[in-house]
């Protein structure tokens, strides 16, 4: 007696039996490099928004004042600053906010109230940032423990689609993948956010430099 799966497979080969099969090579995989996307960026702002992420379109000029307007409405009064972000931001955000060392420990993570970083590559079909902690990004603690995480993302970074964005990552190095304000929800699809991660994601993305 066959059993069910047999009957399937059998069903399936009759189906197929006397046609010509396409060889892998004569696929069409235009798919995976192009997209009807006419503005990349716009494409980009939009995904991240549907993930409940703020997204602002700012000038360079006006990056510094916006985080600290989005700090200040926060009630952040501590903030982090990783190594190797533009050297205009510390200077001016120490004014008004008492800025926390990027080699804080834990305990001293606990008490920072927003991360602002660079990224490496933000992805415009998936509305997804990706961080490979090097230079403005900071180690992955310091992105996952304060409630509020600032990202700024030039146009310059935004790939087309996950293949065009791991094109641009170096493989050897550490990555992180966020796709809006860390969240969960338990089987009656109670959501909670900030239990893995920032409660609240803020993208500022600027012009290429």
């Amino acid at each position: 007696m066959s059993s069910a799966r047999e009957a399937v497979l059998g069903r399936v080969r009759e189906a197929l039996r006397g046609t010509e099969r396409t060889p892998l090579s004569a696929v069409p995989r235009d798919y995976r490099r192009t997209r009807p996307a006419a503005d990349l960026v716009a494409l980009f702002c939009e995904t991240v928004s549907d993930y409940q992420a703020t997204v602002d379109r700012v000038a360079a000029a006006a990056v510094v004042t916006r985080l600290a307007e989005v700090a200040r409405s926060a009630g952040a009064r501590r903030l982090l600053i990783p190594e190797g972000a533009p050297q205009a931001w510390s200077p001016e955000l120490a004014e008004e906010f008492e800025l926390v060392g990027p080699a804080a420990d834990t305990a001293a993570l606990e008490q920072v109230d927003a991360v602002i970083t660079t990224a490496a590559v933000g992805i415009a079909s998936t509305g997804t940032i990706v961080l490979d902690h090097g230079p403005g990004q900071g180690r992955r603690a310091a992105t996952l423990v304060p409630d509020l995480h600032l990202c700024v993302v030039a146009e310059d970074q935004v790939a087309d689609d996950v293949p065009a964005a791991l094109s641009r990552l170096d493989p050897a190095r550490p990555t992180t993948f966020i796709s809006g304000p860390s969240a969960t929800s338990d089987i009656e699809l109670n959501r909670v956010e900030g239990v893995h991660g920032p409660r609240t994601l803020h993208v500022l993305v600027t012009p290429a430099t």
